[in-house]
């Protein structure tokens, strides 16, 4: 959808550009009645004011969006530099917005941005995002778009993920080989396609190595955090005491786990080995240090801006541009929770 200008306004409704602008902003000058129309037609047309007039000419204000759940999650922190670092060497700013985690949030951030004109957007969906309209709004204004992390396989954009089921596959095998038998996983929300994928890769592996799969030994969380982990740990203890073996979704709520266990003296990796998953900083300097996910966030980020100036150059050019994925690899690294 091409952009509407004051000019088309104004050819439709028989007016000047002049009178369009005032009407657009309120001038007393205007009859309400022009007001009205103008209004009217803007909206129908999905014209928004143009904040970098001074790029009229290129179409470009040398500026991309960012809409992130958490800016203060070492995954997420990381990500933001690769993206900032990659943007800065190709002379680009960035826009970062934080969802909190909220759909109607991240709605709102989507249309700033598209208001913002900026030349691009990139997102890490929230947990609550189960409405892609928004999202195919982007589309709809031909902005491109790279969705990294949590993604939605509906919206046909350029994404950069990892394999998070062939991840969770291999971090469960990694506990099976060490012995465990019984594994309790501590799980995301039930709508982000990464909770989804890490789930169905547990599964996977139990059913793979003949261990039954048991409902009541997953655990949802509904803010992946801290204190989430430690809930759920102890519910484990008392639930389900025979449990030798935890897989979590990410490494903040597994140092909530630790956290509890070290507190109430439960030995790991003697009385049950815990795997976490991303390879947050703090994995390394609680104890007993983290066994987990490797996966790789800054390296992330600077594929999500080369994937996204590549569909910006491309549109620039008028060049076709087929939308593509790439897939970043993870591995285990082994610690003390494991041995």
């Amino acid at each position: 959808m091409k952009e509407t200008t004051l000019k088309q306004i104004a050819e439709a409704l028989g007016i000047s550009i002049t009178t369009v602008s005032k009407a657009l902003k309120n001038y007393p000058d205007v009859s309400e009645k022009t007001k009205k129309s103008v209004l009217e037609l803007a909206q129908s047309l999905h014209y928004t004011p143009n904040s970098f007039a001074v790029n009229l000419r290129t179409k470009e204000s040398r500026t991309v969006g960012l809409i992130i759940p958490e800016v203060v999650h070492h995954f997420f922190s990381n990500v933001i530099n690769g993206i900032i670092a990659e943007a800065e060497k190709n002379g680009y700013l960035v826009i970062i917005l934080q969802s909190n985690e909220s759909l109607e949030l991240e709605k709102k951030q989507v249309e700033l941005l598209i208001n913002k004109r900026v030349d691009g957007i990139i997102m890490s969906l929230s947990n609550d995002s189960n409405d892609e309209q928004h999202i195919k709004e982007i589309l709809k204004r031909e902005i491109p778009l790279v969705q990294f992390d949590k993604i939605s396989k509906f919206i046909l954009s350029s994404k950069v993920v990892i394999n998070d089921q062939k991840a969770a596959f291999e971090a469960t095998e990694h506990l099976i080989k060490k012995g465990c038998k019984k594994i309790a996983h501590i799980r995301g929300p039930v709508n982000p396609q990464n909770a989804i994928d890490r789930f169905l890769g547990y599964k996977k592996a139990l059913e793979q190595y003949n261990i039954p799969f048991d409902y009541n030994l997953v655990y949802t969380c509904k803010n992946v955090t801290f204190e989430e982990g430690k809930l759920f740990a102890s519910q484990i203890v008392k639930e389900q005491p025979d449990v030798d073996g935890i897989f979590v979704i990410t490494d903040l709520v597994a140092v909530g786990v630790l956290s509890y266990f070290n507190e109430h003296h439960i030995k790991v990796p003697n009385d049950i080995k815990v795997i976490g998953f991303s390879n947050w900083f703090m994995s390394q300097v609680i104890t007993p240090k983290l066994s987990t996910v490797d996966q790789p966030s800054y390296e992330m980020g600077v594929a999500s801006f080369h994937l996204l100036l590549e569909e910006m150059n491309c549109r620039k050019e008028l060049i076709p541009f087929a939308p593509r994925t790439i897939e970043l690899p993870t591995n285990i690294i082994e610690r003390e929770t494991t041995l």
